[in-house]
Order: C-alpha cells, then structure tokens, then sequence
C-alpha cells in the first residue's frame, strides 16, 4: 500500500505516520530525511542536490522525486511506504504518478487530517519540551504531573522553539493553504483522498485512518 499523508503544521500527522508505521508496516518516508541521506552518501542525485544547496536554489522537483524514486526501490519499502512532506504542490504530484506509473506501481490513498486553523495555532502556540531529555509537553494539553519538572527525567530545564509562535504558525498555514490544498480537488477527482478529523483523540484518529484504509 501507498499512501500520503497532508495536513496543516500542527494537525498530528507525524503521530499517525509512526502509527501506519508501527502498525501497518508502512515505511515512514520524509521528504527532508532523503534528502539528507542522499547528500551524505554522495549519491549521483545527491551531489546534484548538494550542488543546488551550495548554490542558494531551491531543490529542484525532478530531482526530489528522483530521489524518491531511488529510495523506495530499497527492500524495506517492498511492502508499502508512506509519503511525508511530499507532494507539496500539483506539479510535484504530477511528477509523483510518472514516477509511481514508471516501476508499476500506484498510490492507494491520500489522507488529509483537518483541523481548525484556531485549534491548530493553540496547539503549536503551546508546546514546549524537556531541554535535557526531549520529552514533549503543552501549555494545556499536557503538562507534567509536577509543574516545572519533566516526568521524564526530573529536569526543571524547558525550551520553546522560537518557530513555535502564533504568528510563525499563522504564516505556516497560509503557506499551506497556498501551495498543498490545490492537492486536494487534483486527489478527490482521482478517488483517493480521504479526509479524517484530526480533533480527535489521537487513537480515535489513528481508528478513522484504519477504516477509511480497510486496514
């Protein structure tokens, strides 16, 4: 099975994406860790890439899906993988079929976890973690069990990451709004797009993702 998951910054999906993963077999791919590993094993596609970065550009489409096309040919994602943080516009998804439609293979189904855009910077707004040991917490949603010591490792050190802001997270959606949601009409005329609520508990999302997958 193929799948892509989309949503606005915020909405949960790198949760469910380790849930398909863990559950499912699906391979978590992200468009960023490829990239990554491209460039740090000196692949022919990687250097091109790497070439691009020096130079200040933008990684070109052609190039990210080649890199894709690359890593998914790779044993562990003989069963099924998950597509994070691409496509990102129309052409890339176009650019996605060719590739997918070149080594015989098709996309199943594209998930789209919502969520209001006021619930969305509440969440982001929010968060907060552990500095020594990483672990995760919120403002509302999830603070540790004794206010200013994590449960985890009983540090009294926390940080923000300077991104998590309700003006930055503003920005973030209306960058998503721009360029992901024309991926939605483009889907839905194929069939494939399925949208969950992502207001959900977490394993309620992770229930509706099951069903609408027939997993």
């Amino acid at each position: 099975m193929i799948v892509i998951l989309l949503g606005p910054p915020g909405a949960g999906k790198g949760t469910q994406a380790q849930r398909l993963q863990a559950d499912h077999g699906l391979k978590q791919l992200s468009t960023g860790d490829m990239l990554r590993a491209a460039v740090k094993n000196e692949t022919r596609v990687g250097r091109l890439a790497k070439e691009a970065m020096d130079a200040g550009k933008l990684v070109s489409d052609d190039l990210v899906v080649q890199i894709i096309a690359d890593r998914i040919q790779e044993d562990d994602c003989a069963t099924g993988f998950l597509l994070d943080g691409f496509p990102r516009t129309v052409a890339q998804a176009e650019a996605l079929d060719v590739m997918l439609s070149d080594i015989g293979r098709k996309l199943d189904a594209v998930i789209e976890v919502t969520v209001p855009d006021s619930i969305l910077v509440e969440r982001v707004a929010g968060r907060y973690a552990c500095a020594k040991c990483g672990a995760g917490y919120h403002d509302r949603f999830k603070k540790p069990a004794q206010a200013g010591v994590c449960d985890q490792c009983g540090s009294t050190d926390f940080i923000r990451r300077d991104d998590d802001n309700a003006e930055t997270v503003r920005t973030r959606l209306d960058a998503y709004k721009k360029q992901t949601e024309p991926l939605l009409p483009y889907y839905q005329e194929k069939g494939v797009l399925l949208q969950v609520d992502g207001e959900q508990s977490i394993d309620a999302v992770a229930r509706t993702i099951d069903e609408a997958l027939g997993v």
